[in-house]
């Protein structure tokens, strides 16, 4: 297998969105995809001292519910296509989500996760639900992919990737980064944020590094001098109807700054493309 894909889902709309494109963006690969669904208990809280044990009438009753949404979400699934170099798997796990997504990479040896910015209980006006912003902030052992709600999957032609310049970068940081832009021939757009015209001697190195290993892809290099980073990221991406942000989650003020709520109020109520963080 060349590909083995993890997709939570809550059988929203959002999710099922969110499955379709990461079957279409892996369409030539050999992927094995794992759909996960979380299923909690009514009566269940954490301040209770009784878990529910399997074998009880509530437990399996939320199980049932959880395996029936799986065999509907595989129904559909064989109306979208019907791919041979793709496998299905599903888990249903009474647990945390965080908790049930490290087990499951970990178990599974997950290459990347992928899941909707929106679950079942989305509200307006809030783009990146408060599950997406935790994984891609606790998940560091493999890239997480957030697709927004409604998108329709077309071959990514542009992927902006912001940085500045500050931290080396690693091959392997970089490896799906290309395998995307290899697969679809996408061109890579490298953006800097910053007041000074100059690099200093760091900068200038790392951003050589970066030149050497995207050379096997196309790929350019662009200066915003926009202090906002969420809005110049925004403007940016809307004026050259780009169709990917990806970028290395090294920092988590970086994350904060640009991917949290300034970037939610700067969209407004539209995501526009997904987002892939890099680890």
């Amino acid at each position: 297998m060349d590909k083995r894909i993890l997709v939570p889902t809550d059988f929203s709309k959002n999710a099922l969105n969110a499955v379709r494109y990461a079957l279409d963006l892996y369409t030539k690969l050999n992927c094995e995809f794992y759909f996960l669904n979380v299923f909690r208990l009514d009566s269940y809280t954490t301040d209770s001292l009784l878990i529910p044990e399997a074998g009880s009438g509530e437990y399996e009753a939320a199980r049932s519910k959880s395996e029936e949404g799986f065999a509907k979400l595989l129904d559909m699934l064989e109306l979208h296509q019907d791919n041979p170099k793709h496998s299905y798997h599903t888990i249903s796990s009474f647990n945390f989500l965080s908790e049930a997504l490290k087990k499951t990479i970990k178990d599974k040896d997950i290459d990347l996760v992928v899941m909707g910015t929106k679950g079942a209980s989305g509200s307006r006006g809030v783009i990146f639900g408060s599950n997406t912003i935790k994984t891609m902030e606790k998940i560091r052992e493999c890239p997480v992919l957030a697709v927004p709600e409604n998108l329709r999957f077309s071959a990514p032609k542009e992927l902006v990737f912001p940085t500045d310049y500050k931290s080396t970068f690693k091959r392997r940081e970089l490896k799906y980064l290309i395998e995307i832009a290899k697969m679809h021939g996408t061109s890579i757009r490298i953006l800097h944020f910053s007041k000074k015209q100059e690099l200093t001697p760091l900068q200038e190195n790392n951003k050589q590094l970066l030149d050497d290993i995207l050379e096997s892809v196309d790929h350019g290099f662009h200066t915003l001098s926009e202090k906002d980073v969420a809005k110049g990221l925004t403007s940016f991406v809307e004026s050259r109807d780009s169709d990917m942000i990806a970028f290395i989650n090294r920092k988590h003020f970086f994350f904060g700054s640009v991917f949290s709520k300034p970037l939610v109020k700067v969209i407004g109520y539209d995501a526009t493309v997904p987002i892939l963080a890099l680890h």
